[in-house]
């Protein structure tokens, strides 16, 4: 039976009710943060994911599997280059959230905009340049693709700095209905365009256009474009560490769709990418997840941390992932045939196989990422260091394998399962001599 808060606390002797109650409060405080920021956040990925699956699933039927590895590729570009973009939002909620007063807030959230449109400027210069580049390697058919994604990059940098500063300030909603919005306008354009005839233009245009939408749409941290303090310090160490995590990160997660429209014919390129977006599905709702804990556990002081701001998240994205490995493997010809069409009918007994495979390597990853973030939202972290390694070997391990689909998701199963073991290692040796509890001291230092 569970024993009711207020029997604990008149258990205690009157001289020590004040400090059982300080400490148990807060922390009661902070796991309603994390459970309700989580609910909203992963209620507003599903949105989210279904105007996702919406875009593509319409991309997929309306253009085949040629065209749609195309658009799926531009896709993949984008979501690279925004680990600059995710870098910044990461940087910002952390240091909001770290903030004491609105004025303080103001200051980090006005100097991080600033230089986020000086950066996306300059990569959206960089993407003209090296447009015949990209549009050779991944046999696209326009230049135009690039040039259209130039345009939405210039934006989504600065878009990063904005959902930083709703998440900083565990604006949940707000930042839910922000990026609900971006998929939901880039779902309906790209519908509109391509049935006026522009094709994978058409579909690329949609996701430039929902980027730049979803930065003018009004916000709810209206605060922190107020009256700012003095120039804030450069967060040199906080700005290296987000670069660091979301370079490793957008490369595990996308560059296998690119190698393998590379290596492969597009219309085996095409069935890959629409395999991984399935995969995607359990990633973002997990991120979901992380992005609740994280300003939860930032704005906590050192020596106030609790083990439960771990487990919440892990017990979480863990369920997640099993749950969605057995619904793949349950209902494989639904998931996929019926959400892709006729267009992209293949074996199902090999497809049952990639799918499952493919999604458990997420699960593993996504279990891997909320142990990274945790130790992020602690400190200067070097765990992002060590999914750059392993974001190079999948690099390096899709080049010399690559004979088949399958033998591209064994490569980077095995490299994701390398990757849990070497984060998690530190904090199950710590738990272990904690005698079952986890204290700061548990986080890794590599």
């Amino acid at each position: 039976m569970s024993a009711n808060p207020e029997t604990i606390v008149m258990s205690v002797p009157p001289s020590a009710r004040g400090s059982v109650l300080s400490r148990w409060l807060p922390q009661q405080d902070e796991h309603a943060k994390i459970l309700n920021g989580s609910i909203i956040l992963l209620i507003g990925s599903i949105f989210v994911s279904l105007a996702n699956f919406g875009y593509n699933i319409g991309v997929a039927r309306m253009l085949g599997p040629a065209d749609f590895s195309q658009a799926a590729a531009a896709v993949t570009i984008l979501m690279l280059i925004s680990a600059i973009t995710l870098a910044f939002q990461l940087v910002c909620t952390k240091l909001v959230a770290k903030a004491e007063t609105t004025e303080a807030k103001a200051a980090v959230f006005q100097h991080l905009m600033k230089r986020s449109w000086m950066i996306g400027i300059g990569l959206g210069v960089f993407m003209l340049l090296a447009n015949s580049i990209l549009t050779t390697y991944l046999r696209l058919s326009s230049p135009w693709i690039i040039i259209l994604l130039a345009v939405g990059l210039t934006i989504y940098v600065p878009l990063g700095v904005k959902r930083g500063g709703l998440q900083g300030t565990c604006r949940f909603r707000g930042l839910s209905w922000n990026m609900a919005s971006e998929a939901i306008i880039k779902f309906v354009g790209a519908i509109v365009l391509i049935k006026l005839g522009y094709g994978v233009l058409g579909a690329v245009a949609a996701i430039s256009g929902s980027v730049i939408l979803a930065f003018l749409l009004p916000d709810s941290a209206r605060e922190l474009r107020g009256t700012a303090l003095d120039r804030p310090t450069a967060p040199v160490g906080e700005a290296r560490q987000a670069i660091v995590f979301f370079v490793g990160q957008v490369i595990i997660c996308n560059i296998d769709i690119l190698m393998v429209k590379h290596f492969f014919r597009p219309e085996d390129a095409g069935l890959y990418a629409a395999i991984a977006l399935v995969g995607r599905l359990l990633y973002f709702a997990s991120w979901s997840v992380v992005s609740a804990m994280f300003p939860v556990s930032a704005e906590k002081k050192e020596e106030n941390a609790s083990g439960s701001l771990l487990a919440i998240p892990l017990v979480l994205v863990t369920a997640m992932s099993v749950v969605f490995v057995l619904l793949l493997a349950t209902f494989p010809r639904l998931v996929f045939q019926s959400l892709f069409g006729a267009h992209f009918h293949t074996d199902i007994t090999g497809l049952n196989l990639l799918l499952c495979m493919n999604a458990a390597a997420t699960g593993i990853f996504s279990i891997a990422v909320v142990l990274i973030t945790y130790e992020m939202s602690r400190r200067i972290a070097n765990t992002g260091w060590l999914q750059l390694v392993v974001s190079g070997l999948i690099v390096l391990g899709i080049t010399m394998f690559h004979s088949t689909l399958l033998e591209v998701i064994i490569v980077q199963q095995v490299l994701r399962i390398l990757l849990l073991c070497a984060v998690a290692f530190p904090f199950v040796r710590m738990w272990a001599t904690a005698g079952g509890g986890l204290h700061e001291e548990a986080t890794a230092r590599y």
